[in-house]
């Protein structure tokens, strides 16, 4: 059940009176592996839970790993390497699991957020179509997929060519980004604020207010939850961080 470690092997599933490893090693560096570029610890390549080499087809991405690595101290601390985390999932995918991640935020479509607004109050709708419809608008106009939008929880189902728009634009992400965007879906439970992390048409930190939108009106008119708010902040963490990691995964420089 323990996996031990190695000089360049996972920190991941180890039981919880293992999980402070000790740092073993003195400096992380991306060195270039054939066309990808590797994330080594003191020279010798780190490897993902399934030995696979630690490397990205993108020099930042790598380099903002190693730079996780290099911010450790005595002990590696799992919870502060979370471009790793993700960088280690996508290269220990297979062709089945990025189709998964794409079919899995595809289907959030037919449920997104966006696309389902209050029947009251007023002020709410007021501002879900203030704030929202910029989202679909851009929907239509970058990807020529115009979305149905319905008040209450009946379903609505969406055009199909514009499901196929989609699925098209899925399809042609590489493996990085699709998990990226999967990620991003499911913590905003929206495809559509996910696409638009992606292409980079908002702050980071507008979007994810975007898909808070019902919880701080509701906030506004009762008051902060503590407990919410923690889960709220979890949450935005999760989601800053896989921000940087589809920005990062983007850039080959």
């Amino acid at each position: 059940m323990t996996q031990r470690r190695t000089a360049n092997g996972p920190i991941d599933n180890m039981p919880e009176e293992d999980q402070r490893i000790k740092k073993f090693y003195r400096e992380a560096t991306v060195v270039l592996q054939g066309e990808r570029y590797a994330v080594a610890l003191d020279g010798k390549i780190a490897k993902t839970l399934r030995r696979r080499q630690m490397a990205s087809a993108g020099f930042m991405l790598a380099n903002a790993c190693a730079d996780e690595w290099n911010a450790q101290g005595d002990f590696i601390n799992r919870e502060t390497m979370p471009l790793t985390a993700l960088l280690s999932a996508t290269i220990d995918s297979d062709d089945d699991d990025a189709a998964t991640w794409r079919a899995e935020t595809l289907q959030y479509l037919q449920t997104d957020l966006l696309c389902y607004r209050a029947d009251e109050p007023a002020a709410l709708l007021e501002r879900q179509n203030r704030v929202w419809d910029p989202y679909i608008e851009f929907m239509h106009e970058d990807f020529g997929a115009p979305l149905n939008v319905t008040a209450g929880i009946i379903a609505v189902d969406q055009p199909s060519d514009s499901v196929a728009a989609i699925k098209s634009t899925l399809d042609d992400m590489s493996a990085e980004t699709a998990f990226g965007v999967n990620r991003a879906t499911s913590i905003l439970g929206s495809c559509i604020l996910a696409l638009a992390l992606w292409k980079g048409i908002r702050p980071v930190e507008e979007i994810f207010d975007a898909s808070r939108l019902d919880e701080g009106f509701q906030e506004e008119r009762w008051g902060i939850d503590e407990e919410a708010k923690a889960r709220t902040d979890k949450l935005s963490a999760e989601f800053l961080a896989v921000a940087r990691f589809l920005v990062l995964s983007e850039k080959r420089a």
